[in-house]
This record gives structure tokens, C-alpha cells and sequence, in this order.
């Protein structure tokens, strides 16, 4: 298999860096970075009836409904040729989400490959989450110290907080996540489809331990 037809699905809690590893994992594997998040502020900001019902949960830190999410994605990802490969960070959210996802996919061209889980204790996730920023040119994600510059480091683009990300939000999200999203983890692993990084330490040393793992199951 060839890095750009591979389709992987980028797994973790709200804070494990998948955002950040996916800019690495899209020029390393050649594969376009489909985001839920993006997708959604896309629909956002064009006013789509879509996007205004999918704002009323993000701002909260709860998970979209499903019918809203599914239809977002899928409008996406149908659009790709049968062997397009692509790197999805954000969806599914849900068993039922990574149910039609695979009945989908397999209908049309191909299924998912492989799922890469991202791994952070809780303690950590909140951390990140408290202190995280994103630009608002490039989105890249940027964890900050309160007297830090609201610069980005990538572009230079002005830094802001996402309403998601105050310490109320956070703590519904991780708990919503533990109910709702986990579950999807052991859909996949019955399957054999899961490959776990542990998602603690420099964001290079995580990057370099994904690509690893994917270098390994390429070459298997």
C-alpha cells in the first residue's frame, strides 16, 4: 500500500494533540487532513443551517448530534475517489458515528486502515486544554503560558481561545468523551484496527513515534 491511498482515522481525548499531528502526518503521508472541527467552523462562518445547529453544542463542549455530524463529514469524504486515501481527526465521535462511517465507506470505495489512538492521562489533557490557542490564519493549535505572546510561531497570525476550550467546557468534554467516545475505541479494536501512541512528552518525539508505527504496519 502507498502512503497517499492509506485512510486512517486520528483518535483521541479533547487536548491529545491530534490537530497538531495531523499537519506533521498530511505532508508526511501525502493524504488530505479532513477535520470535524474545520468542517464545522466552515459551516459556521458561511451561516449554513447546518453549522448554526452544530455551534449551539460545540460552545458547550458537547458532542453534535449525530445526524448534524454524520451529514457534515459525509458530504466530504464522498467526494474522494474510490482510492483517495485521507487522515480524519475528529470523527467518529460515537459508535453509531463509526458504525456508518464503515457501512459508508465500504459501500462506496474503501474502509478506514487503520485508527491511530493518541493516549494522555487526564490530569494532562487539562493542562493543555486550559492553555491552548489557535491562529486564526493557518488554525495551527499552540498551548501558552498566561504572559506569552498571542502570536503564532508557524505564520505569525494573531492567536485566540476557542469558547470550547474555557475550564467549564473542558471538564464537560472530557466527560463526554469518557462516556460517549470510548466506546468507539473498542468498535475499532475488535477489528484489530487500533495502533496506541503514547501522547505524552515534545510534540516531535510524539510525531516521530506515530510515523514509527505507521512505517511499521506499511512495511508488515
Amino acid at each position: 500500500m502507498t502512503t497517499g491511498s492509506v485512510r486512517l482515522v486520528l483518535f483521541g481525548p479533547p487536548g491529545a494533540g491530534k490537530g497538531t499531528q495531523a499537519l506533521y502526518l498530511r505532508d508526511y503521508l501525502g493524504v488530505p487532513h479532513i477535520s470535524s472541527g474545520d468542517l464545522f467552523r466552515a459551516h459556521l462562518q458561511q451561516k449554513t443551517s447546518l453549522g448554526n445547529q452544530a455551534s449551539e453544542y460545540i460552545n458547550q463542549g458537547l458532542l453534535v448530534p449525530d445526524e448534524v455530524t454524520i451529514e457534515i463529514i459525509l458530504d466530504k469524504l464522498l467526494t474522494l475517489q474510490p482510492t483517495d486515501g485521507f487522515l480524519l481527526d475528529g470523527f467518529p465521535r460515537t459508535e453509531y458515528q463509526a458504525r456508518i462511517l464503515s457501512e459508508s465507506l465500504t459501500t462506496k470505495s474503501k474502509n478506514i486502515d487503520k485508527v491511530i489512538y493518541i493516549d494522555v492521562p487526564i490530569d494532562e489533557l487539562i493542562k493543555r486544554l486550559s492553555n491552548r490557542y489557535i491562529c486564526s490564519d493557518c488554525q495551527a493549535p499552540q498551548n501558552l503560558n498566561p504572559s506569552d505572546s498571542k502570536t503564532c510561531t508557524v505564520c505569525g497570525g494573531e492567536l485566540y481561545q476557542r469558547a470550547d476550550d474555557n475550564m467549564s467546557s473542558v471538564t464537560t468534554r472530557l466527560d463526554v468523551y469518557q462516556r460517549e467516545t470510548i466506546p468507539v475505541l473498542d468498535f475499532y479494536r475488535s477489528q484489530d484496527l487500533v495502533i496506541t501512541i503514547d501522547g505524552t512528552g515534545p510534540i516531535n518525539c510524539i510525531n516521530k513515534r506515530v510515523q514509527s508505527q505507521i512505517e511499521k504496519w506499511l512495511t508488515q
